[in-house]
């Protein structure tokens, strides 16, 4: 008599779902990637747009991010220079420069001699055969005035400058740090249209990621069909096409970074060449690890948002009414 065999159907356990979630989305994300690799034409046209919609706030972003570097080790000039007149000798400016340092507006005060001066502007070059022709020094002394914090906005530091004038020794004084303020408060404006330059563009391309994966839908309308008709949840029906919405994303915001890093590349020759011309030295500075961090972090988020915005509008007009 044959026996009879059992068969034992195997149900997964609750230790088993993690495990079977994470293969399941790994798959879509394998699948995905495929389909993309599949259509590189059209896949590449749509990065190359995602791209260049976040590579230009990103390129305004490392502009002004430079800008304000070189700003800051302006910012180490003094504040105020005040030219003392020219019979006052060293040790009487010394005395000047004691008491001035006293002022509770004045955070330090630097001492340039008339000799300092001379071999600064000597070190300078191309004033060398007029200098040969100098019997005596026509420099005057120089106080470089630091104010604190509180007194380095622009009407302090010119009521400074007006007390500074009414001084016996003083012969005339230059505000050195008021058209850095400016400079500063014109990057501040710039930086600000950036951000909403980086919005408004953010949108656009939520809006290519939102109409590709539209277009994606329709090419897969019966797919999608068929799988309601088994049952299949819209959680299921919704996966590939946000893994397809971040890959847009990722694949963006990637060549994004490159095109940036390029066009540092490229420019940092010409800016180095210009630096050295007025005797100093600077390296351009590129998306660091946070702003390279938000590019790729907000191109994925958007392409995840895009994507999930138009298949919810597919699957909501799919229900019967």
């Amino acid at each position: 008599m044959a026996k009879k065999r059992t068969v034992r159907s195997h149900n997964p356990s609750l230790l088993d779902l993690p495990g079977i979630w994470f293969g399941h989305h790994l798959q879509s994300v394998i699948a995905t990637l495929g389909r993309l690799m599949d259509t590189p034409l059209p896949t590449g046209m749509t990065v190359a747009v995602i791209a260049i919609s976040l590579a230009l706030p990103a390129s305004l972003f490392v502009i002004t991010e430079n800008l304000r570097t070189m700003a800051g080790g302006w910012d180490q000039t003094a504040a105020i220079s005040l030219f003392l007149k020219l019979d006052t000798g060293d040790r009487d400016a010394k005395t000047v420069a004691t008491r001035l340092q006293s002022w509770p507006e004045i955070a330090k005060v630097h001492l340039i001699t008339r000799d300092q001066a001379l071999a600064e502007f000597r070190a300078l070059g191309g004033f060398e055969e007029a200098l040969e022709q100098l019997k005596s020094n026509p420099l005057p002394v120089v106080l470089a005035i630091y104010p604190n914090a509180f007194n380095s906005t622009p009407e302090r530091l010119e009521r400074l400058q007006a007390r500074l004038l009414k001084q016996p020794e003083s012969d005339f004084a230059r505000m050195d740090t008021l058209w850095l303020k400016r400079f500063q408060a014109i990057l501040d404006l710039v930086q600000s249209a950036v951000m909403l330059l980086g919005g408004l563009l953010g949108l656009g391309v939520l809006l290519i990621v939102g109409n590709t994966i539209r277009l994606e839908i329709l090419n897969r309308r019966i797919e999608i069909e068929i799988m309601e008709l088994v049952g299949a949840t819209h959680a299921f029906i919704r996966r590939p096409f946000l893994y397809t919405g971040a890959w847009y994303g990722l694949l963006g915001g990637i060549t994004a970074w490159l095109l940036v890093s390029i066009a540092v590349l490229l420019l940092q020759q010409p800016v180095s060449r210009l630096a050295t011309l007025y005797r100093s030295e600077f390296d351009l500075q590129g998306l660091g690890l946070g702003a390279t961090g938000v590019i790729l972090g907000g191109s994925i988020l958007l392409g995840l948002i895009g994507s999930w915005i138009a298949v919810n509008r597919h699957l909501e007009g799919a229900e019967p009414g």
